[in-house]
This record gives C-alpha cells, structure tokens and sequence, in this order.
C-alpha cells in the first residue's frame, strides 16, 4: 500500500507555495497526496504566525489529530504529525510542550529536509528552525504542481521591521532567488500545464535576485524576463511594500501585457503618526501619490490594501484619517484586521491598547467602507466583455470558472475544454463573490 501525506496550509500566498513544495518533497519519497486526512501515514499543517487566532487554529486542529492519531495507532497504522511554517519557526519549543502528539517541527527555511526529521522522529522528535546557510531551494525536487495558476516565491524574508509584525523573525533577512532560478521553474510550470504565475514573497518588489548580466535585477526586470517564457500568458506579484514601488515596476504595468493590472499594496492605516509608530516609513499622502503615479501608468489597475485598525495608541481622530484614505482613492478589494499583539514584535510591548469594543466598531465600519467599494466595483463589470482565464469547473455542471486580469471571480457554461483558454466572457449579473456571465466568441491568446 502506497504511502499517503496530507498536507495543510495557512495564511498567506508563499505558504501556499511552501505547502506545495512540501507535497513536493514527500512525493520523491514515496508519498502521493491525499485530501482525506484519515488516511495519511504524515500529516504536515504548514502555519502562520502573522494574527494570533491563525496560531490558535493550529493548536485546535492538532487536538483533533492527536484522537486521529491514536485511532489509527490502534488500527496499526503509524502516523507522523508536522508542524512547518511561521508558528513553528516561532514556537517550536512551545509546540512540543503542549502538543505531544507532534512529531517534527519544522521552519519555513529548512522543508527541505523533511525526509530526515521524518526518518529521526521514529527515534526522538524532530526539530529544525535554524537558517541554514545553504539555499534551500538548491535542494527541492522538480516542480510537480499541477494546474492552470501557480505561485512561485521569487524573494523570502524582510528588513522593513514593522512594528507588528513577526516575518523578519521567522522568516528571516531580505533575500532573492536568481533571475535564471525563478525563469527556470516558471518554464518547468509553463511545460506542465500552468499559464498565470504569481510572483510572491514577503516584500517582493524588494526583490534583487542576480540577473543574467551578474548585477542585481529588479522586479520590474524579472517580470520582463517570466513574460517572455513560452506558454506563460498572465503574471501577477503580492506582496509589496509603498516603498519599494519603482518607477521601472509601475512601468511595467503599462509595458508588459502579460502583467496583469492588479496591484496588492498595504497602507495599514491612513493617519501619519499610527503609521510612524507602526515604523512604516511612508504617509498617507506619499501613499496617495504612489497611487496617482501607478494610474497614470495603468488608468485600469485595480487596487487592494491591507489595514490593521486598533494599533495601540489609535484615537477616533486617527481612525478617521485611515476612513478617508480609503474613501480618497477606492479599493476593489482589502484585507482589514483588528490588531493583534505578536510575542517578540516593539508594538507588544505597548501599554496604550484599544479597548477591543472600539476595535469591534470600527473594524466593523472600514469593512462596511471596503464592501460597499467592492460591490461596486464588482457591478461596473456587469454589461462589460472581460476576457477569462478559465482555470476549473464551476459550482454547477456544465459551468466553469476563473479569473478576469482584474483578479474577480467568473462563473460561466461551457465545456470542460475551455479550462487553460482564456475567453471573453460578457458579464450579465454580479453576484456577493462572484461574476456570472456568457462567453460570446472562441478562445484568444492571453
């Protein structure tokens, strides 16, 4: 009987990618995929660390693998546990202490040598959270994603040191993979099927991986470079930070087709003085000036944010300033959290908290702001012909679905042929997360 590994991921778009290159790693050791995690001789929960409930979740999900586990021990069945990613970079010592049925904990710079935490955990368990001093991805197996879109990490870690935030600590400094590397794993997708990459990283237009003349390239440089790999049709890159926008990226927007016009770009708050104590380095209003500039570059981008509301310290008045920020310049989409304090980060530190009703009230008004913004932005489709990048079935039979180069969701009939093509659609309805529309001619090129 063939050996199973289900793996789980949390958070964000790299450790999707890490996730997938975990299954990756398992696969050149024997072990195929499984969804159903009641069957899995290695169970890996590839976590995050950047919100505090994301955490608890874990430790939730391993309380139900510890019964899982101990069910299937009594079958005959051995079962190994993993913890990777964020948490366990951070909490690798707690984990074991509170969740015993943990066999391996492993950080998201050391996945690559999960055989051999596997193989040491029948003996004792297994910890590697180090930063080793080799390149891990010098030692990953080929590529075996399958599937029209794709993440690909091209830059890991940060030296921004926001005040809340916990990625410089587990993930470590700056650091950027090589031009040649990431063209030669997007043509290693590109061969097996995938026609949208998105480029990922921490802080990923601080990219500065080495180009093919020998000097650092910017991202602006390697998204030149992917569009040019045969059968790649659409790129896409998250997550950014306002001070790293150059004018060579937002060019590139205008430049490079296969660019899409999406562009992720966190503020985290509108007000100046929450922003220098978050030790952003940017206003509100030099985040008002990169948003002129990219749409004067790209008139059609569409733009998401995040916003952290509650930091220690915010008054109404502050609050108010990040309202008007999003009402100034519109957002398709955002991601908007209360904030949350993160053992080790300077903002944990502070005295000055937000009682949490008042953070309740206006987490509660910026999403009511984002949501109206994106309804709206999701109606002004309806009557448009968009062209879609079909990427799988639909909820219905008969159906399909997939993404416009504006990244909203499209659901339309036709044949499971079309999955891979991209094909213009006009949209007739707009739906709370959805577009509904009607393909009206044959397949076009990107």
């Amino acid at each position: 009987m063939s050996k199973k590994a289900f793996v789980k991921s949390y958070g964000c778009q790299m450790n999707a990618y890490d996730a997938a290159r975990m299954a990756d790693v398992l696969a050149e050791q024997g072990f195929s995929a499984t969804d159903d995690v009641a069957e899995a001789d290695v169970v890996v929960l590839n976590t995050c660390h950047i919100r505090e409930k994301a955490a608890e979740k874990v430790y939730s999900e391993l309380g139900r693998l510890r019964v899982l586990k101990a069910a299937r021990r009594a079958a005959g069945h051995d079962t190994r546990i993993v913890v990777a990613g964020c948490v366990a970079q951070a909490e690798g010592p707690e984990i074991f202490a509170r969740a015993p049925t943990v066999d391996v904990v492993v950080g998201p710079q050391s996945y690559h040598r999960l055989p051999e935490l596997l193989a040491r955990s029948h003996e004792t368990r297994a910890r590697d959270t180090d930063f080793p001093v080799e390149d891990k991805f010098d030692h990953l197996p080929a590529r075996r994603t399958a599937g029209i879109s794709a993440f690909l990490t091209v830059q890991e870690g940060c030296d921004k040191f926001c005040a809340f935030c916990v990625v410089p600590y587990t993930r470590g400094a700056e650091v950027s993979r090589s031009v040649a590397a990431v063209v030669a794993e997007a043509g290693t997708l590109a061969a097996g099927g995938v026609r949208e990459i998105g480029l990922v990283g921490q802080n990923v237009n601080a990219y500065h991986g080495l180009g093919p003349d020998g000097r650092p390239a910017s991202l602006a440089d390697l998204i030149r470079a992917v569009a040019r790999v045969p059968g790649i049709a659409r790129i896409r890159y998250t997550t950014s930070h306002p001070n790293d926008m150059g004018d060579d990226l937002i060019a590139a927007h205008a430049e490079v087709p296969a660019l899409m016009p999406c562009l992720h770009l966190p503020v985290q708050s509108g007000s100046d003085r929450v922003l220098a104590a978050m030790n952003r380095r940017h206003t509100g209003d030099a985040y008002r000036r990169i948003i002129e500039r990219v749409r004067s570059s790209r008139p059609d981008i569409a733009l998401s944010s995040d916003f952290i509301v509650g930091f220690p310290g915010e008054t109404d008045a502050e609050f108010d300033a990040t309202m008007r920020l999003v009402a100034d310049i519109g957002f398709e989409a955002a991601y908007s959290f209360k904030y949350s304090p993160r053992p080790g980060t300077p903002a944990a530190e502070r005295t000055d908290a937000v009682p949490a009703a008042v953070m309740d009230a206006r987490l509660q008004a910026l999403q009511g702001l984002l949501d109206a913004q994106r309804h709206a932005y999701q109606r002004a489709a309806v009557g448009q012909v968009v062209a879609v990048l079909v990427e799988k079935a639909g909820r219905r039979p008969g159906q399909v679905a997939g993404k416009t180069p504006h990244l909203l969701a499209v659901q339309f009939d036709a044949p499971m042929s079309r999955i891979g093509q991209v094909v213009p659609v006009r949209i007739v309805e707009a739906g709370t997360n959805s577009l509904f529309g009607e393909a009206i001619g044959t397949a076009v090129a990107a």
